[in-house]
């Protein structure tokens, strides 16, 4: 049974090789024609639950982000940028296949096997094709995945017949062993395991509860992991200087356990602060930004800055909260980390390409995680897998100021509760519109993004019409995927307190 598995997909993407390697995309600006030489470099480096105001060129003043500050004055700046999902796995999922999360069966976080996340005896995964839920629930919700099927189409392998060698570093967060980065098409895996958090930032990176990180080995005993992530990274880049590459640095940082650098923790002790106060979330976002300085050096010192193009971004907004020690704020937008308001699903969207988009532009267009292996694709000069939906839309026309985006609408879909306050719920953004869906409670919420970025005027009751209209479209392309709708629970028994 393995064996056809393995052959079935070794199929699949030898044929979508083959496609990529003989056709390229209808448009495809000079920028993106490879030289005789080489093929320009890709660097995508997602940290996870960095939040949309998390660095001075988004508007903190408390958080030092130099280099960040450094690529956005270098590079194209999005206001409007968002993460696939207000949690980690299904953002990571949809950024690797540029299809939405709904579509992959992967619409929450997944459950590590420390957590209990039990890889089934048959390997059948059980994303989306089951139901549960509590009887104090008055939905049944859809089990979520265990890990990125192989099946997908990942960045790596659409661009590898272009001669492309790929290393991720860091967070993987997509499925066990048999899951693993190097199982995806990257040719080299440091530190991607199936936890969704590190057990510890400091070598040898080991937690007595969780285990240690399988694919990292420790090198020196004390050392901070976001340090030892840049290191890879630079590592990476001087041994493969003369090919093009691929490099996915997906930091751990700066998701819990809110864990610093002693020498950066302390000055943000004495630093003034604003709605943004915690020193050791401060000092793990500056740790963040010396890793992206130590990228930007040694692509200056190689020579290669022209020939790289750098993606900058998180994957869900930042983990907000009250009291001193909550790790950040995202105002001014409401709310953070798996909640369906800006604050959950608006992120920071840097691009760099030195000397071939216009450096210190801003874009306000929406766009999102899905759009990444469209763009790389045509960067790479390969066309995107044509034996399956590709939801994204490749983003050179932006970058290069030489067209637009063709769609109008972006969706979300979390069909899960979360905590004790966010029952499941989808959205669906069409211009400056916003229309949240919920499956429990109050059904719709409705914003007009430019006039209310802070989500404060709900006008759904003012406006049955408008709702009317973007529930229809919202419902129309939940059918069109596939997505999975919560349930009434027949066994609810509301709680007689």
């Amino acid at each position: 049974m393995k064996t056809s598995v393995l052959n079935r997909r070794t199929f699949l993407k030898l044929l979508v090789g083959g496609i990529a390697a003989f056709t390229v995309s209808a448009f495809l600006p000079d920028l993106c024609k490879a030289s005789e030489k080489r093929k320009p470099n890709v660097i995508l480096i997602l940290v996870d639950d960095m939040g949309w105001t998390d660095a001075a060129c988004y508007g903190s003043q408390y958080y030092l982000t130099p280099n960040i500050d450094r690529l956005c004055r270098e590079g194209i700046k999005f206001t409007d940028a968002y993460a696939a999902s207000a949690v980690c796995s299904p953002t990571r999922a949809a950024l690797m296949t540029g299809r939405y999360p709904a579509r992959l069966g992967i619409t929450d976080w997944i459950i590590s096997r420390f957590q209990g996340g039990t890889i089934p005896a048959d390997k059948k995964n059980p994303g989306g094709y089951d139901f549960a839920g509590r009887p104090d629930m008055p939905l049944l919700t859809p089990r979520n995945a265990l890990w990125m099927e192989l099946e997908e189409i990942t960045i790596p392998e659409a661009i590898k017949p272009a001669g492309y060698v790929s290393c991720h570093i860091g967070k993987w967060h997509l499925g066990a062993d048999d899951w693993y980065p190097d199982k995806q098409g990257f040719d080299i895996n440091i530190g991607g395991c199936d936890f969704g958090q590190p057990p510890t930032y400091y070598d040898p990176y080991h937690r007595r509860s969780q285990g240690s990180i399988s694919t990292l080995t420790p090198r020196k005993e004390g050392e901070y992991l976001t340090d030892r992530e840049a290191d890879e990274a630079v590592d990476f880049i001087q041994r493969h200087k003369d090919q093009p590459f691929f490099l996915y640095l997906a930091h751990y940082a700066v998701h819990t356990p809110l864990q610093a650098r002693e020498n950066l923790f302390e000055k943000y002790k004495t630093r003034k602060t604003t709605n943004q106060k915690n020193p050791i979330y401060a000092a793990m976002i500056e740790s963040v930004d010396m890793a992206l300085g130590k990228v930007l050096d040694v692509l200056d010192r190689l020579g290669l800055s022209g020939d790289t193009m750098i993606i900058f971004t998180s994957d869900n907004g930042g983990l907000a909260g009250r009291g001193p020690w909550a790790a950040t704020s995202n105002l001014p937008l409401r709310q953070g980390k798996g909640y369906p308001y800006e604050g959950g699903i608006r992120v920071p969207l840097i691009i760099r390409w030195t000397g071939k988009i216009r450096a210190g532009f801003i874009s306000s267009e929406p766009v999102t995680s899905i759009d990444f292996l469209p763009t790389v694709c045509q960067v790479a000069s390969v066309d995107i897998p044509k034996d399956r939906p590709i939801d994204g839309e490749s983003l050179v026309p932006l970058l290069t100021q030489k067209g637009s985006l063709q769609r109008d609408a972006l969706f979300w879909h979390f069909p899960h509760y979360r905590g004790n306050d966010v029952v499941p719920y989808s959205i669906i953004r069409q211009g400056d519109w916003k229309l949240i869906k919920h499956y429990q409670g109050k059904q719709f919420e409705l914003f007009n993004l430019q006039q209310d970025l802070s989500e404060k005027k709900d006008l759904s009751e003012k406006m049955p019409e408008k709702v009317k209209q973007l529930d229809s479209r919202l419902q129309a392309w939940l059918q069109s995927i596939g997505a999975k709708i919560p349930k009434r629970n027949p066994l609810y028994m509301p709680s007689s307190g």
